[in-house]
């Protein structure tokens, strides 16, 4: 299953492994189970004296398999061909289960290590999913680390009649000790701070101890990773705060126009910038919101940024870079029924509504991309567009017309999402020109219409706009002296990554060259 060029990476990345390991298959008379016995047999070749296979698995899920280090309790599962998107989540299993360490501080570590309990994870995933071998890879580390910690990660399109009747509709879908635990991506810290309840207040006071930074730049998705580079390059104490690194780029699939890189995908990309801000000082402050702005006593003086965890953080300027997210449709039975029917990721959860009727809300080069997507794994997609016409690229709807399972509704504006039992069944929606009332039977509603800044936190601290999104000059300036803004939160037209790396980098600029024009007591020598 694997061709040759990846047995020769996988065979270098196992290289690394210092402790014998052994898989154990449960498999059944499927084509999946042999085409997994196919891949466990490969893997096996590939480092003979340190891993070693069996196949009299006796796991009631099948197929599936575990990666034991020998002679232990350290152990990972796989209900599923951990290939595509969770194919790094089965190099690292192996390597982690092997003796290779996991890449995470070491005071991350310790918090898992010591989390008291018996913790059995299961994760409800797709392999087309970008945003699932995040919470896949984060539980196996802690599976790793500590053995009362077990995982594993299930293959919802492999397992349908579980996805079914655990009511799994969106993925990831992690349940804990048999009950719903959370969906969507997952980090280790984020994970730990759910389990070990002491976390958050630990790492509040820790904050609240730290000296003002000269630039703290709150957003770490490309904009703030840019604003933090260049403010570190200048050589002044620079920090980043966000609530996840990476930000929206995180969730987006296809990157094609960023130049100079003619083709990634957003993990690939927030890996790269977090690599880049990681060879600068910069104190990267992870997995913390920003909750308030607060203004300085006195022109030149500090900027406080209260986080929700009730820490305070003090700089001399700071750069606002905090994104824009998914547009809801605010309508009811949205909320309700949120990641039971309704997702905002039709490559991530697309594969959990095979063979049934779904809908897709908005006619731009989103919603199209999405309908075309989905159209190829659900019996039939519905596309409904407010508007009188798509809005998409003309080779995008012609794309989307030649698809015989697709249909579209123009001016059509939906009013209500419709279910029953805990999941969707349908949606209301009226009929812009004629008024009239329809119903639309849909077991799932991909809601692709845009996306908010992410600025009410600051509302009444700093000018928005009309939008809501933070007013800046042309050099980033913001209407309060000392904070700066960039990228997809700020009035700037065109939201796109190349233009919010610019921005970001801009505003660094702005805000050194605001600090070194301040009174001399205040100065921060260059």
């Amino acid at each position: 299953m694997l061709d040759a060029d990846l047995q020769s990476q996988l065979k270098a990345y196992l290289e690394r492994m210092s402790h014998p390991i052994e898989l154990v298959a449960s498999l059944d008379d499927s084509a999946t189970a042999r085409d997994m016995r196919s891949l466990l047999e490969t893997v096996a070749s590939l480092r003979p004296d340190l891993i070693q296979v069996d196949f009299a698995g006796v796991d009631a899920r099948r197929p599936s398999f575990i990666i034991r280090r020998t002679g232990t309790e350290i152990a990972v599962t796989f209900a599923a061909i951990p290939l595509g998107h969770e194919f790094t989540s089965l190099v690292l299993a192996l390597l982690q289960v092997g003796g290779y360490p996991p890449k995470l501080d070491p005071s991350v570590v310790e918090q898992v290590q010591a989390l008291d309990g018996d913790f059995q994870f299961e994760t409800f995933m797709s392999l087309s999913c970008h945003s699932c071998p995040d919470t896949v890879q984060a539980l196996n580390a802690m599976a790793v680390l500590n053995p009362r910690i077990r995982h594993v990660a299930i293959d919802g399109a492999l397992f349908q009649d579980e996805v079914t009747a655990r009511e799994v509709m969106a993925v990831p879908t992690v349940f804990l000790n048999g009950e719903l635990f959370d969906t969507g991506r997952m980090s280790v810290e984020q994970l730990v701070s759910r389990l070990d309840k002491g976390a958050a207040a630990r790492t509040a006071a820790e904050l609240e101890a730290r000296d003002p930074f000269d630039v703290l730049v709150v957003g770490g998705g490309p904009a703030g990773a840019a604003a933090a580079i260049y403010a570190a390059r200048k050589g002044i104490r620079t920090g980043l705060v966000a609530e996840r690194f990476g930000g929206q780029v995180l969730d987006t699939v296809a990157i094609e126009n960023y130049i100079s890189i003619p083709y990634t995908e957003g993990p690939k990309l927030v890996a790269a910038l977090e690599q880049h801000v990681g060879e600068y000082a910069v104190d990267v402050i992870n997995q913390q919101r920003a909750e308030r702005l607060i203004p300085p006593d006195a022109p030149g003086g500090l900027v406080g940024l209260r986080l929700a965890s009730g820490a305070t953080l003090h700089a001399r300027s700071v750069v606002l870079a905090t994104g824009a997210r998914w547009r809801n449709m605010n309508v009811p039975g949205e909320q309700e029924y949120r990641t039971k029917g309704v997702t905002y990721c039709p490559h991530c959860d697309g594969p959990l509504f095979k063979g049934r009727r779904v809908a897709v809300i908005g006619g731009g080069n989103s919603g199209v991309e999405a309908a075309i997507d989905l159209a190829g794994v659900v019996a039939e997609v519905t596309l409904l567009e407010f508007d009188h016409q798509l809005r998409a690229d003309d080779v995008l709807q012609r794309k989307l017309r030649s698809l015989a399972n697709v249909k579209v509704i123009v001016s059509a504006q939906t009013t209500e999402v419709l279910g029953a039992d805990g999941k969707v069944r349908g949606l209301a929606y009226t009929d812009r020109t004629s008024g009239a009332a329809h119903t639309l039977d849909v077991e799932g509603i991909f809601v692709q219409i845009g996306l908010l800044p992410n600025a009410e936190w600051l509302k009444g601290t700093l000018a928005l706009s009309a939008r809501g999104e933070i007013a800046v000059d042309a050099r980033g300036e913001t209407s309060l002296p000392g904070v700066f803004a960039a990228g997809d939160v700020t009035t700037t037209p065109f939201k796109q990554i190349v233009i919010a790396v610019g921005e970001g980098a801009q505003a660094a600029l702005s805000a050194f060259d605001y600090l070194i024009r301040l009174p001399v007591p205040q100065a921060i020598a260059a």
